[in-house]
């Protein structure tokens, strides 16, 4: 896609959406545009002035600039034409993976007075990866007594893109023998099965090759291919079959390397090598790669790396059960990360004043925190207060963030600086906490009278 179509693309997709304006001596309001992934650094992202009804004057003379938790600023501000621009190129999948949507959050801050804006840019996803087979090949023997209606479980492909761009369908050729079976699995991902169709005879062909394709839905459509090589065997009737189709777990987020997750189960009426099982993980997607392992002839599965639920909240792992024989069958495992309260509420000073008059006036806001816990539910939610202060108080404007206000008059010939704390915790048990300590100056004005 070359840079003027994708510049059209990003004027077409453009949404404004101002949703409210808030007061507590700064200014609260949201502004969200859309633009498509891989657009070249400096393209032009929105008329942030505009939008947002202010002079350009009063971003310069207010120093406007964007303010973000993350280190990489990928939104700039120009500052002498009110616009906001793309200040690096965004790879979508590399920026969100799977997650849709896919977006950026961020405030302009202006000073003097201060004001603070929320900005969300939503990332759209452009169809810029094939469908990928983990491998190219894949290996089966089968048994010439296998009967018509035989299921073979393939490896799915994956396709970092994502909605219509995303992995669609898939396609066997030839299909003399053996047929496509797609089953929903009630996630949105469907596991591919290879039907046997038609009976086997050895004598006329030991081995047959297959091409497997996956298409994805974009424009133009991009495929990904595996090879399936078959051998024909003699005389194994009989598919391993687990215990349950799907089996759920869940497994606390630092647990050690080694801690045991559960045992998947598979039988197999064959006798001999025929019935003798060997259980293996087959379509795990890439971020559950390598964090588990399971037992090749017990079926315990195992931790092999570490869990985090603030990365991954659940990981979803395909189990096949094969026979020597050459027989599969296949179950899901469902892994849920259990939180723990392992994250410190995270203090950030957006903007402060170091210095302020002894003539201030009541609600002058002088600092602006933000304020975050990466953990959920109760152990990410954060309240902060200040301490014993009857000159100031800690407001909340908004869910994260918090202003520092004056609450009464402020005289230096009796405190001419004033040291106040802010405590940050959560509500986890035990809860966790964070404090900053704001250092403030107040500066004189003649308002005492020779006597």
């Amino acid at each position: 896609m070359d840079l003027t179509t994708i510049s059209d693309i990003t004027m077409s997709r453009q949404v404004l959406l101002i949703i409210s304006v808030l007061s507590l001596g700064a200014a609260l309001g949201q502004v969200s545009y859309s633009i498509p992934e891989e657009m070249a650094k400096g393209s032009f992202v929105g008329n942030i002035a505009q939008d947002l009804g202010l002079d350009v004057k009063r971003l310069k003379s207010g120093r406007a600039r964007v303010f973000t938790r993350d280190s990489t600023a990928y939104i700039e501000l120009n500052r002498e034409r009110g616009i906001l621009l793309l200040n690096e190129r965004i790879d979508r999948e590399a920026l969100c993976g799977q997650m849709t949507p896919c977006a950026l959050h961020f405030q302009l801050l202006l000073e003097d007075p201060m004001e603070f804006y929320s900005i969300t840019v939503e990332i759209i996803d452009i169809n810029d990866n094939p469908p990928i087979f983990i491998t190219t090949e894949a290996h089966f023997n089968i048994s010439e007594s296998a009967l018509s209606g035989t299921t073979f479980t393939l490896d799915r492909a994956t396709d970092l893109d994502v909605g219509e761009n995303g992995l669609k369908t898939y396609v066997l050729k030839p299909t003399d023998i053996f047929s496509l079976k797609m089953n929903n699995q009630g996630d949105g991902i469907k596991n591919v099965e290879m039907v046997l169709n038609a009976p086997l005879d050895r004598e006329k062909n030991e081995q047959l090759s297959l091409v497997l394709t996956a298409v994805d839905g974009g424009e133009p459509q991009m495929t990904g291919t595996m090879q399936i090589h078959i051998t024909i065997l003699d005389v194994n009737d009989n598919a391993p079959v687990f215990t349950q189709p799907i089996y759920k777990a869940a497994v606390r987020e630092n647990s050690p390397v080694g801690t045991a997750v559960l045992t998947v189960t598979a039988t197999d009426a064959d006798e001999g090598s025929n019935g003798r099982i060997t259980y293996s993980v087959s379509n795990i997607l890439d971020h559950a790669r390598g964090i588990f392992e399971i037992n090749k002839r017990t079926g315990e599965v195992t931790l092999n790396g570490k869990v985090d639920y603030e990365k991954n909240r659940n990981f979803q792992i395909n189990v096949r059960a094969s026979d020597d024989g050459g027989l599969t069958g296949s179950c899901k495992l469902i892994v849920d990360v259990i939180d723990m309260n392992d994250n410190l509420p995270d203090i950030h000073i957006m903007s402060k004043s170091n210095v302020i008059s002894e003539d201030a006036k009541t609600n002058t806001v002088v600092t602006m925190i933000n304020v975050d816990d990466a953990d959920s539910t109760e152990n990410g939610k954060v309240h902060c207060v200040i301490n014993d202060n009857n000159n100031f108080i800690l407001k909340s404007a908004s869910e994260k963030f918090y202003s520092l206000i004056t609450d009464s008059d402020l005289d230096r010939e009796r405190a001419s600086e004033y040291n106040i704390s802010v405590t940050c915790s959560d509500e986890g048990v035990p809860s966790l906490s964070s404090s900053v300590t704001l250092t403030l100056q107040i500066s004189d004005v003649n308002d005492n009278h020779l006597g």
